[in-house]
């Protein structure tokens, strides 16, 4: 069984706008799968007595930090229902986040398919897809054996899944900001859950200190692959990534990091309840802005934030000038 370190892995930083230090950072990423991968079976002990799920142990429960946790609401319900609601949300969201796995590796797939002979990142996607598919079947495991037939992502959502994955091929940076748009959030509140002093169901801490592993990796490439290929975009290229990325940023962390319509609807979860939580929270706006500050500061780099996007952004309620900075 592969080993987590509890210092949560950063993300490696090399290329600057050099092509060689590029080439070398693809080649120490693509070694770090090799050295330092998992297995959604082997390294993770699902039938070990301390692994085992029970819907109403306090664990699950939402903490008053949560949004929705600090509500009246949630903390006026029995505690057996805060513990299933709290764990029947973890399983909506793995079911969320194996379809965007899903959506990553079909893309990652078009994407490596118009590689020419010598890429170097060719190898280094395919590490990824594979990496991705092992969290997939974790996700779904645990999915499993909550008992909880968790739906994921919406009919219309997935219609749309079908135009990201072609972005793989045919605009790859845009595709690439998508996968920032999921991911960053997930990292953002998985490594702020690690670093609490929360006592975590070990399962959960688990499958989250392995998905911040080797999502560390995930997240640099993208960055770094979009680092090396925007500056040379066309006018056109730019002004397209310039008005999807918040658009794409926008959808993403609203799905990432809100309870699906399916738990709203389980629940009876009232709409006064959802808009003291989120859309009238200033704290989850700035949770949000916070989830989304690496990929904001990128675009700032990539010059995509001229004030004609920024009134975009500030419509969009992603705008954060200090994050800018």
């Amino acid at each position: 069984m592969t080993t987590v370190d509890e210092a949560l892995p950063a993300e490696t930083d090399l290329f600057e706008g050099d092509t060689d230090a590029y080439t070398d950072l693809l080649g120490r990423l693509s070694a770090q799968s090799v050295t330092k991968h998992f297995d959604a079976y082997g390294d993770v002990a699902w039938d070990s007595p301390e692994f085992l799920i029970d819907t109403t142990d306090a664990r699950w429960e939402l903490d008053s930090d949560d949004p929705l946790g600090a509500t009246a609401w949630y903390q006026g319900l029995a505690q057996e229902t805060r513990a299933r609601l709290g764990l029947e949300r973890v399983a909506s969201m793995m079911k969320i986040g194996l379809q965007f796995e899903s959506i990553l590796k079909r893309g990652l797939l078009e994407f490596a398919a118009e590689l020419p002979n010598g890429s170097p990142e060719f190898r280094y996607a395919y590490h990824e897809v594979i990496e991705e598919a092992q969290h997939s079947l974790m996700f779904q495991e645990f999915v499993n054996r909550t008992g909880f037939d968790a739906a994921g992502l919406k009919p219309l959502d997935k219609l749309g899944a079908r135009f990201v994955i072609t972005l793989g091929r045919r605009f790859p940076p845009l595709f690439f900001v998508f996968v920032l748009g999921g991911e960053d959030p997930i990292d953002h509140v998985q490594r702020q859950e690690l670093r609490s002093k929360r006592h975590l169901h070990p399962l959960l801490e688990r499958i989250m200190r392995i998905h911040v592993t080797e999502e560390a990796r995930h997240l640099s490439f993208a960055r770094h692959y979009l680092k090396a290929q925007v500056p040379g975009l066309s006018r056109l290229r730019r002004l397209e990534l310039g008005i999807g990325a918040p658009l794409v940023l926008s959808t993403m962390a609203q799905m990432m990091l809100k309870p699906s319509g399916q738990l709203v609807r389980r629940y009876d979860i009232p709409k006064s309840v959802l808009a003291e939580a989120y859309t009238e929270n200033p704290s989850h706006r700035t949770e949000t802005l916070a989830s989304l500050r690496k990929v904001r500061r990128l675009c700032a780099e990539l010059d995509l934030l001229g004030p004609a996007y920024r009134r975009l952004w500030r419509a969009l309620g992603l705008w954060d000038a200090a994050s800018t900075d």
